[in-house]
């Protein structure tokens, strides 16, 4: 058995009038993400991290921006196709550890809800998903409301 890690790393700008995904759940807030699919920072980091521990590049190989086909793609579908390639490659996902950096909304209420919806799309538990949250003490872009970024590490295995 072959043991390997992964780290991701996402950001996306914050606008007024989008709406906010994070973790696969639409989290209410006044802004959401600005990007080519649903800009879900969290689950693209995710996807990254997973990638990134199988050698199999990264979500701009496998989902290029520039691709009709994923304009306001939900990324809960990227990440399961994600999924369905490492296990094709032999590979099972043992966690998911993951940061979220944002000054507002404050999103501790809705971390379980993303734990329940990402452990559904990996098809692990959700005793296997740790999501954490932080802000940046109105540091960066992230302190002053400009955008998110989320880091995930993973830890997976050859089958």
């Amino acid at each position: 058995m072959k043991i390997r890690t992964g780290i991701g790393y996402d950001v996306h700008r914050l606008e007024e009038g989008l709406p906010l995904w994070l973790g696969g759940i639409e989290v209410p807030h006044t802004k959401g993400l600005l990007g080519h699919s649903d800009a879900d920072v969290l689950i693209h980091a995710i996807c990254d991290a997973l990638l990134g521990a199988a050698a199999l590049g990264d979500i701009g190989k496998h989902f290029p921006d520039n691709d009709p086909a994923y304009k306001g793609i939900d990324s809960k579908i990227l990440l399961k196709e994600v999924c369905t390639l490492l296990k094709k490659n032999n590979y099972s996902i043992c966690n998911v550890d993951a940061i979220l950096c944002m000054q507002k909304p404050k999103v501790a209420p809705y971390i379980q809800k993303m734990r329940e919806c990402l452990s559904q799309v990996m098809e692990i538990a959700v005793g296997d998903i740790s999501i954490k949250a932080t802000t940046t003490e109105r540091l960066g872009f992230e302190g002053r409301e400009e955008g998110i970024s989320a880091i995930a590490n993973v830890l997976i295995t050859s089958n």
